[in-house]
């Protein structure tokens, strides 16, 4: 499984984007990074997008993505999965007609470029070579972690997350785990509040697992704090631990 980091933000600044998670060239984890980063040819490989949530810095690069295949005019879709709350966020405050066309009747509803696909918590999928699982977590809107699994290699991601539970059986004793750490220690009352995780709170989860994942990617930083966020994830002194950045590329 080739991992590759088009976003790893909690916020947008410049050389920070939002988060993108890019499996082997075809397969992403949520979509607030793909036009800035993907050449076309990168864009075209794309065909299934897994979404978390429906905050914007998750989704809002999906827009530009569907308009640029429809301005080629070549014969691709791209379809969106999620729970059915995250789906009905962007059917009725994105692709509304109003906020940016909805593009799943576009350029015809039997051909569009953006599909749908509700999906259930607990389920398992399977995605041309993926096996993919949607767990929800604790976040402020309706959230969940993907568990993707391929060729003996298991990923876990959790999107946005504040101290949670289930997802933590998934990952236990997984090849790698992308999980968040939004804010610096000293700010534990406004990751608590927003439901986000500091390293002091992440280090509390890892408590529940059995196993420890062999790899552990910290996402979702806030580019004010990063330097205090890496000092205070070297402290954890854990092995195999480290906060991703933009361009990353991983063989997992």
């Amino acid at each position: 499984m080739k991992l590759r980091v088009l976003g790893s933000a909690g916020a947008e600044l410049p050389n920070f984007n939002p988060p993108a998670f890019l499996i082997d060239g075809t397969l992403l984890l949520d979509a607030g990074t793909i036009g800035s980063v993907l050449t076309e040819e990168e864009q075209w490989r794309l065909k299934h997008i897994f979404i978390t949530h429906s905050h914007l810095d998750h989704i809002r690069a999906i827009p530009a993505l569907i308009d640029n295949i429809i301005i080629k005019n070549i014969a691709h879709s791209i379809t969106l999965y999620s729970p059915r709350d995250v789906i009905d966020a962007l059917r009725q405050h994105l692709f509304n007609n109003i906020i940016w066309p909805d593009f799943s009747c576009i350029p015809s509803s039997e051909k569009p470029v953006l599909r749908y696909e509700t999906i259930e918590c607990g389920v398992d999928y399977t995605i041309g070579k993926y096996g993919i699982r949607a767990i929800p977590v604790n976040h402020t809107v309706p959230t969940v972690g993907y568990r993707v699994c391929t060729g003996g290699t298991t990923l876990v991601y959790t999107g946005d997350t504040g101290p949670t539970e289930e997802i933590w059986g998934y990952a236990s004793g997984a090849d790698a785990l992308i999980v968040e750490v939004s804010f610096p220690n000293n700010m534990e009352p406004l990751a608590l509040l927003t439901k986000h995780l500091t390293c002091s709170l992440l280090s509390t989860e890892l408590e529940k697992f059995e196993s420890l994942p062999k790899r552990i990617f910290i996402t979702h930083p806030k580019p004010q704090y990063y330097d205090i966020i890496r000092s205070e994830i070297d402290c954890l002194e854990l092995e195999g631990i480290e906060l991703l950045h933009d361009g990353a590329i991983f063989e997992i």
